[in-house]
């Protein structure tokens, strides 16, 4: 009987050391990261906005639907791969904004201004076509002073 239990004891602390030099592979840590992510910018009018960039079929479609608003310097950029007449819509939107619709070297070619969420199921849609579509929160080309034939700079 003391044999059996000392083998016993023997097989626990060969189990225990293998199980101690075995390396334990955990999950690795969550990257929490240390700074919020910058947003690219461009001018506007001499004026700075930051943009979330749309240059997917999937951004562009989800563009702004779903926020809450934008900050007075915030915005987002819609990149088509090719000029054409986008039509733009209010659909899921709880805010108005202006709408700018740019040339390939950033030039405003038509503007739709102060468009309300309660306009949708209309389409917002330029005479010209564009390359670039620029949403800015309402009233911003209004305060300053934003035409047709201004410049963005990207």
């Amino acid at each position: 009987m003391k044999r059996l239990l000392a083998i016993i004891a023997l097989g626990a602390l060969v189990l225990f050391a293998a199980a101690a030099g075995y390396p334990v592979y955990l999950s690795p840590a969550p990257v929490i990261p240390t700074a919020v992510e910058e947003l690219p910018t461009i001018l506007v009018k001499g004026q700075t906005v930051r943009v979330a960039v749309a240059d997917t079929e999937a951004s562009r479609q989800q563009g702004l639907s779903g926020r809450a608003g934008l900050a007075a310097d915030e915005g987002m950029l819609f990149v088509f791969p090719e000029d054409g007449k986008y039509a733009f819509w209010m659909k899921d939107m709880v805010f108005s904004i202006d709408i700018l619709w740019l040339s390939g070297d950033g030039a405003v070619v038509y503007m739709a201004e102060n468009v309300s969420p309660d306009t949708y199921p209309q389409n917002f849609q330029p005479l010209v076509s564009a390359r670039y579509v620029l949403e800015l929160p309402a009233g911003y080309a209004k305060e300053y002073n934003v035409v047709v034939g201004d410049l963005v700079r990207f």
